[in-house]
């Protein structure tokens, strides 16, 4: 009796599993600043009324701009792979880490590149970047299979990737701010690239792959980790191989890849082009920009910890099924934002306030998708979740690529309303679709082809032991 409580002691409080998790949370928080930081330093770079001249502006037009800022994901979509892969057979620790370390150093140097090679040196900068942090979602998921208990799978996921918004409000709420201090526009970018490097610092020192290489953590809560999701040493091959067949003749992974892209189209062309739509079409100055940009990310932050407790809620009570419940918060998070998007579309000057609003709601309730689609790769195969993070993850984001390409496109005059609205329109349609076929295609069990070498292993796999179609 006294082992067994030993035993279930490292369940029920803080562990080095949280440590991990917190250090995963300030490796998105710090990714997510290293991306945003061009949406509005752009604005500054380009503003001919800039509050501080000193700084050198540049004559970049709408489409010169979009092409800017979809650079990042040119390079992002290309490691995506590559990075589950080695997170599968190396560990995800040090894709991270190296990733993290050159992107931090060459944001320090973006103010450089545009000095020395205009916007196509600043492109160049922004393609390697994106090449950099590739690896973060494929290396957090393999992190988390790893380190996640199944019964803490959907609050650790929650809570790291919930990193990504709060990264979000502190650059955007910021920029604006650095921009119009002494610093100027570059600030932006140093101040960024300067919190990279120490959290890349302290990842060294404390980050792991696994529970086993980390030698501080307790071995009551090693065993309970491993326990609790079956990590068992196994070196044969047929471990090892990873079934590409599979994985792309699997109806609900297709339907995870697809709800993925759509999803990544309407949060990243909204990500990159707020800050003009309330500059051009709101006229609100560079610095409230900012802070009202900001905004929608600080509700979407706040929001993701409501819906895990509601989530732990109706979790212990059992009064839903796995199933219902990924698809119900897929469902809020997606449906409602497309809606509010369609609203958008006809905001103005006048209704600004209202546009603040709907513009909090597409963005901010976007947060439940993180107890949808976005843990459901660990569902379908905790072994290979890494992988397929790094799958669907490069098909998304393409879009991530053509959302901001196709904005400059289809908006030539910025400060035409009708245009924005043909934007706002198309995002709200791909949340619409995408929501629908992975709710009809989508499944949360366990696919046989998690561990390829034999389909009878499932059956004794601790991942199993909640059944989808019961209640949780």
């Amino acid at each position: 009796m006294a082992k067994n409580r030993r035993n279930s002691e490292p369940g029920t409080g803080l562990g080095i599993r949280h440590l991990q998790c917190f250090f995963l949370f300030a490796g998105l928080s710090v990714a997510y600043a290293l991306r945003v930081n061009l949406s509005v330093a752009i604005v500054a770079m380009t503003d001919k009324n800039a509050t501080n001249p000193e700084f050198e502006e540049y004559e970049w037009d709408e489409k010169t701009k979009s092409f800017i800022l979809s650079s990042f994901f040119w390079g992002y979509v290309v490691t995506q792979l590559p990075a589950g892969q080695i997170a599968h057979h190396f560990g995800a620790k040090l894709p991270m880490l190296f990733g993290v370390t050159i992107c931090s150093f060459l944001t320090i140097l973006t103010p450089w590149c545009a000095a020395l090679g205009g916007w196509k040196m600043v492109c160049a900068s922004r393609f390697v970047q994106g090449l950099c942090q590739g690896a973060m979602y494929p290396c957090t998921h393999a992190l988390l299979s790893k380190w996640a208990p199944p019964d803490e799978r959907g609050k650790l996921n929650t809570i790291c990737y919930s990193g990504c918004q709060f990264g979000t409000v502190i650059m955007l709420a910021a920029s604006g701010v650095i921009a119009s201090s002494w610093l100027g526009w570059p600030g932006i970018y140093y101040i960024s690239g300067g919190f990279g490097l120490v959290w890349a610092l302290f990842w060294f020192f404390f980050g792991a792959s696994t529970p086993s290489q980390y030698k501080a953590i307790s071995p009551e809560e090693r065993e309970f980790i491993e326990n609790s999701i079956d990590e068992k040493k196994d070196d044969s091959e047929q471990l090892h191989r990873t079934p590409w067949r599979e994985f792309f003749t699997s109806v609900p992974f297709i339907a995870l890849i697809f709800v993925h892209s759509c999803h990544v189209w309407g949060f990243w062309t909204l990500l990159t082009e707020i800050p003009s739509y309330m500059s051009k079409i709101l006229g609100m100055n560079i610095k409230s920009n900012a802070l009202l940009s900001a905004l929608p990310y600080t509700v979407m932050w706040l929001l993701s910890y409501v819906f895990c407790g509601i989530s732990d809620v109706l979790s212990k009570k059992k009064l839903i099924s796995l199933t219902f419940s990924r698809r119900m918060f897929n469902t809020i998070g997606l449906w409602l934002p497309a809606a509010a998007l369609i609203g958008m579309g006809y905001a103005t000057k006048e209704t600004t306030n209202l546009a603040i609003g709907l513009l909090v709601v597409a963005v901010g309730v976007n947060s439940a998708v993180y107890l949808g689609y976005l843990v459901n790769h660990i569902d379908l195969s905790p072994n290979f979740a890494g992988t397929l993070m790094g799958i669907s993850n490069g098909f998304a984001n393409i879009m991530s690529l053509l959302g901001p390409l196709a904005v400059g496109v289809i908006v030539t005059n910025e400060r035409d309303p009708a245009q924005w609205r043909i934007v706002f329109f198309i995002s709200a349609g791909a949340y619409f679709a995408g929501n629908l076929l992975w709710c009809i295609f989508g499944k949360t069990k366990v696919q046989p082809w998690n561990t390829p070498q034999s389909t009878n292993r499932r059956e004794e796999n601790g991942y199993t032991m909640v059944d989808p179609e019961k209640p949780v």
